[in-house]
């Protein structure tokens, strides 16, 4: 028995979706190019597009047609070679309230897993301890192309598509409307995201603030630890939110350990390390506005500063200098190596030399936190990668657990590739 195509909530057509089909910029499929979208796979590949009926600007909506005219899917129009990114095997993305549904699902995802509680629930909320997650993770809560962190109130939105970047305005709106009078400002940050080359006004900003709001000395918590949190200048959406269940894992094997943080960005491993009873942590990261936010929250969570070092330096460099034994739990957590296939080969070359560097140097009975989130570089080759490094050392190596991205980062089960973050704890004798 085959799959049902209405996978999304159901709506009764009206008027307005009639009328809007019949103007609908149409996509036709080549034959036999449509099974990926009979699979619920979001992206349809330029080249399976057979004839295009219209003239689409990038980030339109259109439909999608198999070549006997059936339509498949709705989505955002663009240039390359994902020519659209799908919204919905039905026609529930032509509808007014299709944002408001949309995010009230993920919502509703996040409230299921105990990452927010609302006063809307029959149960009493416990003690806050976790006030930050991430609320629309792209492919994974079926909206291509839109990444939204929350931070105690605050919904910061980054847009990869010029679609989700037009929609922003009536995101933020429905954004107000699902979280109601908790919601605190709506802040666009797709700068750094949105195409460049389609001429969008790509200004950093504000979509909504409500009465009284100020962003100065933000501060969230995860798991207890209080962390700074810079929407407006710090990487990404301010915050690295994939890493939480990974950090909470380094905090449980920290006690009376000396511990290095790679890469360490605002020094969230080595929150959870102090907090957990380490006996030293270094962290050491590049960037001089990253180890201010490292010092901030080290002082701010109240730990004695003598038992943190902060590092700024080139964290490759530093571990090729450390005396071997040093460390007994290091962390390993840099940046993606690999943005595109071309280059893979170079990237798992750079896995290896770094993971090589780490294990001959951590302390006999010491553990390796490593990690890739390099999309493009998949488990196998990531664990092939690790395991080269550890026969170069010559030391005997154990994986005692294989760490992923948390359930905020959920990933579509017709779209494995938003897999992406991937890690190994080992234990190096």
């Amino acid at each position: 028995m085959g799959l049902q195509r209405n996978v999304y909530p159901s709506y009764e057509g009206g008027k307005e979706s009639i009328e809007t089909r019949n103007t609908m910029i149409k996509i036709i499929l080549k034959r036999g190019r449509d099974e990926s979208l009979r699979r619920f796979h979001p992206w349809v590949f330029s080249g399976a597009i057979a004839d295009i009926q219209g003239n689409p600007s990038e980030g339109d909506l259109v439909s999608v047609h198999a070549s006997d005219g059936e339509c498949l899917a709705y989505g955002h129009f663009q240039v390359g070679s994902i020519a659209v990114r799908v919204l919905s095997f039905d026609d529930s993305a032509l509808r007014p309230d299709f944002w408001e549904v949309m995010l009230s699902r993920a919502l509703q995802v996040r409230i299921a897993t105990g990452l927010h509680c609302t006063s809307q629930t029959s149960e009493p909320c416990p003690e806050i301890t976790t006030n930050c997650y991430r609320l629309v993770h792209g492919e994974g809560d079926n909206l291509p192309g839109l990444i939204i962190d929350y931070y105690d109130g605050v919904c910061v939105l980054q847009a990869h598509s010029v679609g989700m970047f037009r929609a922003k305005k009536q995101i933020s709106d429905a954004l107000q409307k699902v979280y109601g009078p908790e919601l605190k400002a709506v802040y666009d940050k797709s700068s750094g995201t949105a195409p460049f080359k389609a001429g969008l006004d790509l200004i950093d900003g504000y979509l909504y603030q409500k009465e009284g709001f100020s962003d100065d000395e933000q501060v969230v918590m995860e798991n207890g630890q209080k962390f700074m949190v810079n929407w407006t200048e710090g990487q990404k959406t301010g915050f690295f939110l994939d890493q939480r269940d990974n950090r909470a894992l380094v905090g449980q094997m920290a006690k009376g350990r000396n511990v290095l943080n790679l890469f360490c960005y605002t020094g969230g491993f080595s929150i959870y390390a102090l907090a957990n009873g380490a006996e030293h942590v270094d962290s050491v990261d590049s960037s001089k506005k990253a180890m201010m936010m490292v010092d901030r929250n080290v002082e701010i969570n109240g730990f004695d500063p003598s038992r943190h070092t902060s590092l700024c330096c080139d964290a490759i460099e530093y571990l090729k200098n450390v005396p071997e034994g040093k460390y007994d739990l290091m962390i390993v957590d840099p940046p993606a190596f690999a943005k595109h296939r071309g280059a893979l080969k170079n990237a798992l070359r750079a896995y290896q030399r770094l993971n090589a560097a780490a294990i001959s140097k951590v302390a006999p009975g010491g553990l390796v936190f490593t990690y890739s989130c390099s999309q493009v570089v998949d488990k196998e080759a990531f664990a092939l990668a690790v395991f080269s490094a550890a026969a170069q050392t010559g030391r005997s190596v154990r994986i005692l657990d294989r760490l992923n991205q948390p359930c905020d980062h959920s990933v579509n089960i017709y779209h494995p590739e938003g897999e992406y973050l991937k890690g190994l704890l080992l234990y190096v004798e």
